[in-house]
């Protein structure tokens, strides 16, 4: 009785965290952290509720699920020959930039994995909003794609590491990742050509006429099955969620409706989940003091920083100034994959709670703040073009 009262409240943050956000034309996200905080700040909440837990780690499972839905291997393919040197370029250049800080400032390891850590979590909303017209959001998704993949890689190694340490266990965990990506890339070209030789199995497993929602039983199925054998294999279970929102992608793109019934189901319900825990670990006493809000502040500034070197070493010559910085601005929003570094770098003892809660702010920052100057620099550069297109210099 005392999880339905508790599942209860929180019910009530997830039905009023929309309608802040639409108000105040804030992410979702954020309202949803912020909204936890609050409410175990003032006492509507108490904490240490392994049902709340459960059920959140499961909607981060399921937001990295999403995340794999979103992925076109064949669309991607098209365009590794066009900005697959330059990527690697800017993945060079980030993750260099990250190390040398931690170098400089002799910081914590978790800094060499965090500063570059990309998601394309803020990168669809984005997407969402305006549209893939614009050269740097449509590269914006591409550089997701790529940086989701070598996030997730660094959060499994990352795990290892801080779990297990540097012996046999991180050096099995590695090996399990590789044969993990081995394994997957072999089983989908397996199941292209199973896919090519008979067509007709696609819509058997997920029939066009789906009166009996076959199609949500088996996507909810693989997503549990390859979680389940991450855990099994001792690797991050968000590699399986991710890899089974891939093959649903790829292999049933003739469910038009699917990815927007799973998309509904998840944003409806454990997405928001996630996000409300989130907030409810974050203690606001200590949250906004100088200490907490300075680091977040220089751990923001570390990241739009070297986004912004990379970018324009890597992207100037094919986006220009204008959108090379709202490209840079647009990566520097990792909500979900910062807020996860975080949470397992606490949970192993490799951060403490001061540098927990200033991760989650900088979170909170670049959602805020990132997202505001974006829409900001997006209306005076498209009047700054419109007058240009007006009132031609004169020769």
């Amino acid at each position: 009785m005392e999880n339905l009262l508790f599942l209860a409240q929180v019910a009530l943050l997830m039905v009023i965290s929309p309608i802040i956000a639409r108000i105040f034309r804030l992410p979702a996200p954020v309202v949803e952290i912020l909204l936890g905080s609050c409410a175990v700040w003032l006492g509507f909440l108490h904490v240490d509720n392994d049902v709340f837990k459960n059920l959140a780690k499961i909607g981060f499972f399921y937001l990295m699920f999403l995340a794999g839905l979103e992925i076109d291997i064949q669309k991607f393919l098209h365009y590794k020959d066009r900005f697959l040197k330059k990527a690697v370029l800017y993945f060079v250049c980030l993750y260099s930039i990250s190390f040398g800080l931690y170098l400089i400032f002799s910081l914590s390891p978790v800094y060499i994995v965090a500063i570059p850590i990309v998601s394309l979590g803020m990168i669809m909303a984005l997407i969402n909003q305006h549209g893939k017209n614009h050269k740097w959001l449509e590269l914006s998704l591409i550089i997701g794609v790529i940086g989701e993949l070598i996030s997730i890689g660094a959060l499994v190694i990352f795990d290892g590491a801080i779990s297990h340490g540097l012996g046999w266990h991180f050096l099995k965990s590695i090996l399990m990742l590789i044969v993990v990506f081995v394994s997957s890339y072999i089983l989908y070209r397996l199941l292209q050509i199973l896919f090519w030789w008979y067509p007709n199995l696609k819509r058997l497993i997920m029939p066009n006429d789906d009166t009996m929602h076959q199609s949500l039983r088996i996507s909810m199925a693989l997503f549990f099955i390859l979680i389940a054998t991450m855990q099994w294999l001792e690797i991050d279970m968000v590699l399986g969620a991710f890899i089974a929102g891939i093959f649903i992608s790829n292999f049933f793109s003739h469910k038009k409706e699917l990815p927007h019934q799973l998309s509904t189901f998840g944003f409806g319900f454990l997405v928001p989940l996630f996000f409300i825990f989130v907030g409810t670990t974050l203690d606001l006493n200590l949250a906004f003091t100088h200490t907490i809000l300075s680091h977040a502040l220089w751990i923001v500034l570390a990241m739009v920083g070297s986004r912004l070197i990379s970018s324009f070493i890597a992207y100037y010559s094919y986006l220009g100034f204008k959108s090379t910085i709202l490209f840079s601005l647009g990566d520097s929003m990792p909500l979900t994959f910062l807020v996860a570094i975080a949470t397992i770098a606490v949970k192993n003892g490799a951060i403490g709670q001061d540098e927990y809660a200033s991760f989650i702010v900088a979170a909170l920052m670049e959602g805020i703040v990132i997202m505001t100057l974006i829409q900001i620099l997006m209306y005076f550069f498209e009047n700054s073009d419109a007058k240009k297109v007006h009132n031609p210099p004169s020769e």
